[in-house]
């Protein structure tokens, strides 16, 4: 459960300390459940100017270097039913860096197969259920690894 904004963001920083490279976080959740918080945690995570991070919602793709590892933060929301073979999101998948994606379904079999599914359900104003998925064997290690850090804390 994340309680606040800044909580969700937390979450964010724990998988951008964590984080490897060519690692893709999926963020499923409704407008409003905190995808872009939870983004902009990932790259405080990486190192990243925290004010370097906005929803990309109209330009699809926003790069951020100057972190550990290059963060990438690709919002499809626009791009519902649309082509998505030129947008160039796919090369961030294996640029070495961190990808985060909002409104992965627009994606569909595109996603790659090993990628840590984040959904975010709200539940009040600023409680949202946090359910984290992994989808490979990269991505079940990293969840291990947030285990840890859960229970050492």
């Amino acid at each position: 459960m994340s309680h606040s904004s800044l909580h969700t963001e937390r979450l964010g920083e724990r998988l951008g300390r964590s984080a490897r490279p060519n690692d893709v976080f999926a963020l499923w959740g409704e407008l409003g459940a905190g995808k872009t918080v939870l983004a902009r945690g990932v790259a405080i995570g990486l190192g990243i100017d925290a004010s370097d991070v906005a929803s990309p919602t109209f330009i699809i793709l926003r790069e951020s270097f100057g972190g550990r590892l290059p963060f990438f933060h690709i919002d499809l929301y626009r791009l519902e039913g649309a082509d998505l073979t030129n947008t160039g999101w796919e090369e961030c998948l294996e640029a070495g860096g961190v990808t985060v994606i909002e409104w992965p379904d627009r994606a569909g079999a595109a996603l790659p197969d090993d990628r840590l599914d984040i959904r975010l359900e709200p539940i009040a104003d600023t409680k949202r259920r946090v359910v984290i998925e992994a989808t490979g064997p990269r991505s079940a290690a990293l969840v291990g690894e947030l285990r840890t850090s859960v229970v050492g804390a």
